[in-house]
């Protein structure tokens, strides 16, 4: 029996090219409602796994529901997809693919479609062609929120936008979570997941790593971080102890990965004479390098 509250249940998704896995027995329940990030490095199985989802590719086992249902053709009228790659039409205006829409979905608004077109400056009567890239990105975002979805499937909606239009989408997303709609995201750009994102699943080499609440993952580790008038100590004696991750050291600064809240490691830190030493939560830039195995060019210590 399907649970009422999951709008997206990925189940078991695996996918291989031949005999290489792209995706590989992914397992992951999106709350309605709720803006879900997908991180991942290049080739992590990010798109591979949006494209399963939306019956662009089939795959090779595993399953994903919509509402506790399989994709179906009318599902396509409370959704909404915008690929990482311009799937725009060159050779037609901003104008003729908003025309497109308004006979394509039955909950298409013109009004909101106007209003996305200025917030973006896009001229209507220019080829598409002819837009650059962050232009070509706004546009698919406009077609895409101008259907009020239900759920919104993004891949790198903020690509090749500049730092003012990528707060639009931010935004944008956050006011469709608000009204009810289900999105899910993926992004390079950390920073803007941490920023919109209520729970987040990180892909690596087309496994899933991690997965939960951002700020339940934030809060899980604490880093200790010193700063001192030399090189940094060493940190040896400490990494017997089961709640430390790992350990960075980068000249005078040291960082150190603490489940818990690590008071105990702050005092044998106190100890070594720090200019300067607090406990913070980790970012979620620290979550994701932690978990994909790629933290900071450092001398790494466990």
């Amino acid at each position: 029996m399907s649970d009422p509250t999951t709008t997206i249940s990925i189940n078991a998704l695996t996918k291989r090219y031949g005999q290489t896995p792209a995706v590989e027995n992914l397992s992951i329940a999106i709350p309605k409602g709720s803006i879900f990030g997908l991180l991942g490095t290049n080739g992590a199985g990010k798109t591979t796994t949006f494209k399963c989802m939306l019956g662009l590719a089939r795959p090779t086992s595993g399953s994903v529901e919509f509402n506790g249902q399989p994709l179906s053709p009318e599902m396509f009228e409370h959704m909404s997809y915008v690929p990482e790659r311009c799937a725009l039409y060159e050779w037609m205006s901003g104008a003729e693919h908003l025309e497109m829409q308004r006979r394509s979905f039955k909950q298409y608004d013109a009004k909101r479609a106007a209003q996305l077109m200025d917030m973006f400056a896009l001229d209507r009567k220019k080829k598409i062609g002819k837009y650059s890239k962050g232009q070509q990105t706004a546009m698919a975002l406009v077609l895409a929120f101008s259907t009020h979805p239900d759920i919104l499937i993004l891949d790198e909606p903020a690509s090749g936008l500049d730092p003012v239009h990528q707060r639009h989408v931010l935004d944008l997303v956050i006011g469709e979570a608000a009204s009810g709609a289900t999105v899910l995201f993926s992004s390079h750009q950390i920073g803007q997941v941490e920023r919109a994102a209520d729970r987040v699943a990180i892909l690596h080499q087309g496994t899933l790593r991690l997965a939960g609440e951002v700020e339940q993952l934030k809060a899980d580790v604490k880093v200790v971080e010193a700063t001192f008038d030399s090189d940094a100590p060493s940190v040896n004696g400490l990494q017997s102890d089961p709640a430390i991750g790992y350990v960075q050291r980068t000249g005078k600064l040291l960082r150190v990965y603490v489940r818990g809240k690590g008071e105990e490691i702050e005092k044998a830190i106190a100890a070594k004479s720090p200019r300067s030493l607090r406990v913070l939560d980790q970012n979620l830039e620290d979550i994701f390098l932690s978990t994909v195995g790629a933290s900071p060019s450092n001398e790494s210590e466990g």
